[in-house]
């Protein structure tokens, strides 16, 4: 009993130490499920507070930790500015950085377009180790605890077929699960299971602790983006613009919504409610249980990035350059600011701030002042 307390109490305070809350954002949807929901509360009517150059088009989402932001660029460079928008340091990783950074116990990782994933220090940059893969990285990294070594343990996806798992610590291999075809999101994880939509058309379910299929379903179609989780629900969008609602447990679909053209970002999922924006410029606003549409917002271009649910408003960032905050219940704009140029990244949202990144090279910091 004694030993097993000690394991209950070790993993609690492992998962504590990087845990989510409303002052951090850690990664690219906020959690390992990928739920990309946040208890921050905004400002109603935010200003800007500062913005950072780069030297190209950012696709990167940023993450930010006890305020400082982490964000690639497609000039090969991630950078971490402090919370006035001053860089502290940069990273060269000589080829376009379109994944999203994750921060876990002191380290950020992240792959890059060359096939190259890193594992560096979050307070200077240095790398502490990399692992070399045979395809483009696009999709950001995930991690669970492994139970039985009592060791964290990274997984993500690569152009290669791939899904990887590595030690947090050091990099070293401990399984891989071979695809059809590019693995282009991240494989969210509820600690047991990764999930995750390939461009071979299937969901695929893999045992984290063995690297084998659980299942695997078949949508027929690219899925590009990242798969939301709630409970034994997993929620996603394909290329052909039908939004699913799958029961991964059961291995079948619980309900599909068609109409969309194509979905490249991914869910927020809380409470009731699925919110995703797609290609046809909508923003939709699904009852989690019937897949019935409860309201939807129109933007003025194509919606590649995903949104946020925080506490009391939805953040929608869009191609027509635009960052929105909409009303929860009904999707009526609160506020928008206009930047200018196509808004591909996921903005980061943490309490009283939201980061963004632009495909004008730059990154934005809304708030109080």
């Amino acid at each position: 009993m004694k030993q097993l307390i000690l394991i209950i109490l070790s993993v609690v305070m492992s998962l504590g130490s990087i845990a989510q809350n409303k002052h951090n954002w850690l990664s690219f949807r906020g959690d390992t499920e990928l739920s990309g929901v946040s208890q921050a509360e905004l400002p109603k009517n935010p200003s800007l507070l500062w913005s950072f150059k780069t030297g190209d088009a950012i696709k990167s989402s940023p993450i930010v930790k006890n305020g400082m932001v982490y964000v690639g660029s497609n000039d090969g460079y991630l950078y971490a500015l402090n919370n006035k928008g001053e860089l502290k340091w940069k990273f060269n990783a000589k080829t376009s950085l379109e994944a999203s950074p994750m921060y876990l116990d002191g380290n950020i990782y992240i792959g890059a377009l060359d096939g190259e994933f890193y594992c560096l220090d979050a307070s200077s940059g240095t790398v502490k180790w990399k692992f070399t893969t045979d395809g483009q990285i696009s999709g950001s990294a995930n991690w669970f605890f492994d139970k039985e070594s009592k060791k964290k343990r990274i997984i993500f996806g690569s152009y290669d077929f791939l899904l990887y798992c590595l030690d947090a610590k050091t990099g070293k291999k401990m399984w891989t699960y071979e695809s059809d075809n590019y693995i282009n999101g991240a494989a969210s994880c509820n600690g047991e299971i990764a999930v995750f939509g390939g461009c071979d058309g299937f969901l695929h379910q893999v045992d984290v602790m063995t690297g084998k299929a659980k299942n695997k379903l078949d949508i027929q179609t690219y899925i590009a983006s990242s798969v939301a989780l709630d409970g034994n629900l997993a929620f996603f969008g394909n290329h052909d613009g039908e939004f699913y609602c799958v029961d991964f447990q059961k291995n079948q679909v619980n309900w599909k919504k068609e109409g969309a053209i194509s979905y490249l970002g991914s869910p927020a999922i809380a409470n009731d409610v699925a919110i995703i924006g797609a290609e046809n410029r909508q923003v939709y606003c699904f009852d989690k249980k019937s897949g019935k549409i409860k309201w939807q917002f129109k933007s003025r271009n194509k919606i590649e990035a995903s949104p946020i649910i925080a506490a009391n408003a939805v953040v929608m960032a869009s191609g027509d350059g635009r960052i929105y905050l909409l009303n929860k219940e009904n999707g009526q704009k609160i506020w928008s600011y206009e930047i200018g140029r196509a808004l591909i990244g996921t903005p980061a949202v943490v309490e009283g701030l939201i980061v963004v990144s632009s495909m004008d090279g730059s990154v934005y910091a809304f708030g109080e002042k």
